[in-house]
């Protein structure tokens, strides 16, 4: 399915958005998140796909590669850790970020406790962080998490609680639990009355526009962007930036989900943050989202400019196409929700009429972000047919 938003904005970054997110606090975050040992700060590689390119019929693809940002192989390291920090700050002002990371204040923070639910990356995104600031962490997943990403949480210290359902379900019990224990929920979804610590979450997330803008030097600057879905949280904290820096000439930005996961396409369809029609239980569970975050609609209602949904087996092709290098570029582990991106681009190149509709042609630029990488080996093995370290050693050798 594809929808057209006409309520994408080719203007200034409004300034009411700027309180919500903004580049100043995007930087800043960046600034934090290097006081951390646990993340590259340096920048995560930007590779140039000239291949795939032709193959499409484009000028150039861009692939930034979140997998190698930190041993959680994915682009969540980002959002949590500065959510984590700031919610504490708000309690501690006089606390600074190098020393929380460093875990100085950990007496002060004995019995603060944290809580989240998520599909896997996110949570343990914050169990990590909270392991190194000295908190306590509670993570609630739901009966789709894979045993596998349920243990890669728990390796970092946190208390993991699994219940029935699908994600909204956990993220209800966990907002729950949170209220009935006085515990602090650190989300990456808004919903009434909740919305600081989303806001943190994307701004974290921000860090990547940072990144890419700076790698693209003087080259010519991006005409196309696809953004992963999910509740929106990670598109915004990205087209945000982009907005902000380029204003009235920022590049077309697209939204990729699973279709059986729609929620922003339905949201762009009816105007408003709404739920998802299909049955939330898709192979890209990292996108696997029912309801949009309200907050993220605030920024994605005026920036994307088309909304999108592929099928499972569509993302499948994208991992083996980049796992196996595409077409003599680089070989690259991209995840089943990491590459949704890719396998957008790759549906609408091969339609022509959804492609003109779009403006995308031989003279197109075009961003895609691999948000994750094999946070589950197993299942990426079965999705791959190679095992993520076969992948990595090809990538050695095709870079000498």
């Amino acid at each position: 399915m594809y929808t057209h938003n006409p309520r994408a904005q080719r203007t200034a970054y409004p300034a009411e958005l700027q309180t919500i997110l903004n580049m100043a606090a995007a930087h800043e975050s960046g600034e934090w998140l290097s006081h951390w040992a646990h993340i590259n700060m340096q920048g995560t590689p930007m590779y140039d796909m000239p291949h795939l390119a032709v193959h499409l019929g484009v000028a150039r693809i861009h692939l930034k590669d979140e997998s190698v940002r930190s041993p959680l192989a994915s682009f969540k390291a980002l959002g949590a850790p500065i959510a984590l920090i700031r919610l504490v700050c708000r309690h501690w002002p006089t606390l600074d970020a190098a020393g929380l990371f460093a875990g100085v204040y950990r007496a002060e923070l004995h019995g603060f406790t944290v809580i989240s639910a998520t599909d896997g990356n996110h949570g343990r995104a914050l169990a990590a962080a909270a392991q190194a600031l000295g908190c306590r962490c509670v993570i609630v997943i739901h009966a789709q998490v894979s045993v596998e990403r349920e243990q890669a949480i728990a390796a970092y210290g946190a208390e993991v609680i699994r219940i029935a359902g699908n994600y909204d379900d956990s993220v209800r019990e966990a907002a729950q639990m949170a209220d009935t224990n006085g515990w602090y929920v650190v989300s990456d979804t808004s919903y009434e009355g909740y919305t600081d610590i989303p806001r943190d979450v994307m701004q974290g997330y921000s860090v990547i526009s940072a990144e890419a803008i700076t790698q693209l030097g003087d080259d010519a600057p991006w005409t196309h962007v696809f953004l992963q879905g999910g509740v929106g949280g990670m598109a915004a904290g990205i087209a945000s930036y982009l907005w902000q820096y380029y204003g009235a000439n920022r590049p077309r930005m697209i939204v990729v989900e699973p279709e059986q996961a729609d929620c922003l396409y339905q949201s762009a369809l009816v105007g408003h943050p709404a739920m998802a029609t299909g049955s939330v239980d898709s192979v890209m569970a990292g996108l696997a989202c029912g309801e949009t975050s309200p907050l993220a609609w605030q920024i994605l209602e005026g920036c994307i400019d088309d909304f999108m949904t592929i099928s499972d087996a569509e993302a499948v092709a994208a991992v083996r196409i980049v796992a196996n290098g595409a077409y003599g570029d680089i070989p690259v582990v991209g995840g089943e929700s990491g590459i949704a991106g890719l396998a957008g681009l790759m549906h609408l190149c091969m339609d022509s009429t959804l492609a003109a509709q779009i403006g995308l042609d031989h003279a197109s630029r075009v961003l895609v972000i691999n948000t994750e990488g094999a946070t589950a080996p197993s299942v990426y093995r079965e999705l791959a047919g190679v095992d993520y370290q076969q992948v990595l050693a090809a990538q050695v050798a095709w870079a000498k």
